[in-house]
């Protein structure tokens, strides 16, 4: 998350509405919920995967900054960051929003060096866990669901470490591989905290080895997967070079022939809120991609169908339900948006 994504939602986050608690306001289950935004259709093809009438759902509101949702299958209940305030808040039909964990991040006694030191990007892990971008602890973790027990499973590279994990994907190997933006630490690149030289992307294997795959990034941010598994995608949110890059992955897991797949830098500014940050796939290739203006719906080859907009910036999407629902966490605010294709 970039200082200008952050300066932009400022305004609209200092009315949202968080109790006494500390927890964000639900919607009741039975209530119908609030529409906001609109779908922009950039070509009929978009139809086919967004139909017609189609409308974006608020759920739930109240929070700073809200991220990395997954689906928890068993048990039929969603989990997101919220990254500056240090939680995991949980999302069900029946129940709406409550805090899951808290803190979910760092849970030392002085703060003061993170700028958000909570979880960022959340994925699906081992039975009965879930795998955890760490921006406080500057880790890559796996959280027990029953427990809420965490592990680090990784925390270094050659030595020094990471800068603050922000997403990972997991690959059929079981490999994770994640990048590592400054976003989690105070003063970014400038932190005296940061040891790495780069903002990289990097490969966690199952038996703990750390590889570096790509340095050369200014701000690596939402990463995915091909449903093949043989292209990767990182997103940049650097508001000068706001890109989706897309990797060729050998079975090896090795990168290579890295190239823009889609630019959104002439986007950038006050009219569209939002940089690349979170990243979705739909089971025939096509990208949910987070960037200026909401969510943006791309084809294989970078071709813009059309874009999602929830009316404020949306750091990331994930496929959930019975996989045809996308839930969105957008700012301050949790929404869904019902399509007519399927998550990978």
């Amino acid at each position: 998350m970039t200082p200008t994504r952050r300066i932009v939602l400022t305004g609209a986050l200092a009315v949202s509405a968080i109790g006494a608690a500390g927890c964000a306001r639900p919607a009741p289950a039975s209530a119908a919920y609030p529409t906001v935004g609109r779908i922009v259709r950039d070509d009929p093809a978009l139809d086919r995967l967004i139909a017609p009438g189609a409308v974006i759902e608020k759920l739930a509101e109240g929070f700073t900054w809200s991220e990395g949702p997954v689906w928890i299958e068993d048990g039929g209940y969603l989990l997101f960051s919220d990254v500056p305030e240090n939680r995991i808040h949980r999302w069900s039909e029946a129940d709406g929003a409550s805090i899951f964990m808290a803190p979910a991040g760092y849970d030392g006694p002085d703060p003061s060096a993170f700028r958000e030191p909570g979880s960022n990007g959340l994925i699906v892990g081992p039975a009965g866990t879930i795998l955890m971008a760490d921006h406080g602890n500057r880790a890559i973790a796996r959280v027990d669901l029953a427990t809420k027990a965490k592990t680090l499973l990784a925390t270094r590279y050659q030595g020094k470490t990471f800068n603050s994990p922000n997403d990972l994907v997991r690959t059929t190997g079981g490999a994770i591989i994640f990048t590592d933006p400054p976003y989690g630490l105070k003063d970014m690149d400038q932190s005296p905290l940061k040891e790495q030289p780069h903002n990289g992307v990097y490969r966690l294997d199952p038996d703990g080895a750390v590889t570096l795959l790509i340095d050369d990034l200014n701000f690596p941010n939402g990463v995915a997967l091909s449903p093949d598994q043989r292209t990767l995608y990182v997103a940049q949110s650097d508001p000068a070079r706001a890109v989706i890059m897309a990797y060729d992955l050998d079975p090896a897991g090795r990168v290579s022939n890295g190239r823009v797949l889609r630019d959104f830098t002439a986007l950038v500014g006050d009219d569209h809120p939002g940089l690349p940050d979170g990243l979705a796939i739909d089971a025939e290739g096509h990208l949910f991609a987070s960037g200026p203006g909401g969510i943006h719906v791309l084809t294989p080859d970078g071709r813009s169908l059309g874009r999602i907009d929830t009316g404020t910036a949306a750091a990331n999407c994930k496929f959930g339900e019975d996989g045809r629902t996308l839930f969105i966490t957008s700012g301050g605010f949790l929404a869904r948006l019902r399509t007519s294709t399927r998550g990978a």
